[in-house]
C-alpha cells in the first residue's frame, strides 16, 4: 500500500473512529434525576429558570440525561430543599442560598446581602474573581456543588401597607424579607418573617404581615401584590444582585462524566444569563401596568437607606468575628466590592446616570 493510500485510509478511519463516539454514548445508561426547586411553577422567571436549565441538560446529552423539576413544596418543602440535596434526597435542587443562612451566615453571601454586589459584579466574583472556589469550598461542607443558575438583578424594596416616611415606621413592622436581610431589619426595629414566595399574598392580605418584598414588578404584578398594598418602594438595598444556585448532591454530580459534567455547567450558565434577561426585558412594561393601577411608586427615606447601612456593614464585623466560613468569604467579597465601586463610579453609574436624565 502506497503512502497515500495509507492516509487515505488513516483518515477514514479517523472519521469512522470519531463518528462511533456517538453512537456508543448513545447506547449508555439513561440518566433521571429531580429538581427540587424553592419555588412556585407560577413564577416563568426564577422557577422558570431551573427549567430552562433541565432542558438544556436534555438537548445537550441527546435526551439521555433528563431532569424532572418540581416546585417548591412538591417534593420537600421549599425551604428544605438544601437538606434534601445534602442527604441524597433528591440530586439536586434550585434555590436561593441566602434562604439557609441560620445554617451559616455565609450562605447569604453566595446569594445577596445588604449593600452588596450588583449582578454583573456578582457574577464576576464568582467567575472571575474567587467567589467560585471559596463558595463551592463552604457548600462542600453540605455535600453540595454549586453552579450559579439565575440573577434578578436589584430588586425592588417591596410593598407596604402604610407609607414609610423615616425610620420610625420601620419600628414594629412585621416585614416578609428574604434572607440575612431580615438580621439588618430586626436591628432597625423590625420584624422580619422568612415566607416562602407562594404564601406571601394571604399573609400580606389577611395583615399577618405589614409589608413584603419579592423581586420586581413582573413577578409582583403576578403575586398580586397592588391589591392589598398599595406602597412600592425602591431600591432593594438588600438584594443588589441576588444570584440563584442550583445545588447538587456531591456524590451525584461525581458520579456523572467529564461529559455530562461539562453539560451541567453549560446549562447553568445558559440559564443563568437568560434569567437576567427575563427580568431586564419583562420589568419595565410591569412597572408602567402597576403605576396605571395608581401604586404610589417611592424611594426610601435617605435616613433608612443610612441606617440601613450602617446596621449591615456593624453586623458584618460581629458575624465576622465568631464565624470563620464568613470571615474567609466575606473578606475576599469586601475587597472584590471595593475595587468594583470604584470601577463601576466611573463607567456604568454616570453612563447610566446621565442617559436615565434624557427624554428618549
Amino acid at each position: 500500500m502506497d503512502r497515500r493510500s495509507v492516509i487515505k485510509n488513516a483518515g477514514i478511519a479517523g472519521v469512522l473512529a470519531a463518528g462511533a463516539a456517538p453512537v456508543v454514548h448513545a447506547q449508555g445508561a439513561a440518566i433521571r434525576w429531580r429538581l427540587a426547586s424553592s419555588f412556585p411553577k407560577a413564577l416563568d422567571t426564577i422557577f422558570g429558570a431551573a427549567e430552562t436549565f433541565a432542558k438544556k441538560v436534555g438537548e445537550m446529552s441527546g435526551g439521555k440525561f433528563t431532569i424532572s423539576v418540581h416546585a417548591g413544596g412538591e417534593l420537600v418543602p421549599a425551604f428544605g430543599v438544601v437538606d434534601a440535596v445534602k442527604d441524597g434526597t433528591v440530586e439536586m435542587c434550585h434555590t436561593a442560598p441566602y434562604y439557609f443562612f441560620g445554617k451559616d451566615e455565609t450562605f447569604a453571601i453566595g446569594c445577596a446581602i445588604p449593600f452588596g454586589l450588583n449582578s454583573r459584579q456578582m457574577t464576576a466574583w464568582m467567575y472571575q474573581g474567587n467567589g467560585g472556589k471559596l463558595m463551592r469550598e463552604f457548600y462542600g461542607q453540605y455535600n453540595i456543588v454549586n453552579f450559579p443558575c439565575g440573577n434578578t438583578g436589584a430588586q425592588m424594596g417591596g410593598w407596604y401597607r402604610k407609607e414609610i416616611k423615616s425610620v420610625k415606621d420601620i419600628k414594629g413592622l412585621k416585614f416578609r424579607v428574604g434572607g440575612f436581610a431580615g438580621k439588618v431589619i430586626e436591628r432597625m426595629g423590625g420584624v422580619p418573617q422568612n415566607i416562602p414566595g407562594g404564601e406571601i399574598y394571604t399573609a400580606l392580605e389577611k395583615g399577618t404581615i405589614d409589608a413584603a418584598e419579592w423581586v420586581g414588578p413582573y413577578d409582583d404584578q403576578k403575586l398580586g401584590f397592588a391589591k392589598v398594598a398599595p406602597f412600592y418602594y425602591y431600591p432593594g438595598w438588600w438584594e443588589g444582585g441576588p444570584q440563584l444556585d442550583v445545588f447538587i448532591n456531591n456524590k451525584a454530580f461525581e458520579s456523572l462524566s467529564p461529559e455530562y459534567k461539562a453539560i451541567v455547567e453549560a446549562a447553568a450558565a445558559f440559564a443563568h444569563t437568560e434569567m437576567q434577561a427575563k427580568y431586564d426585558a419583562k420589568n419595565p412594561a410591569a412597572l408602567k401596568q402597576l403605576v396605571g393601577q395608581k401604586v404610589k411608586v417611592l424611594p426610601f427615606p435617605k435616613d433608612v437607606l443610612n441606617l440601613a447601612f450602617k446596621e449591615s456593614m456593624a453586623l458584618y464585623a460581629e458575624v465576622g468575628a465568631k464565624n470563620p466560613n464568613w470571615k474567609k468569604v466575606y473578606d475576599d467579597y469586601a475587597a472584590f466590592r471595593k475595587d468594583q465601586n470604584l470601577w463601576f463610579r466611573f463607567t456604568e453609574a454616570k453612563f447610566d446616570s446621565y442617559m436615565q436624565t434624557q427624554k428618549l
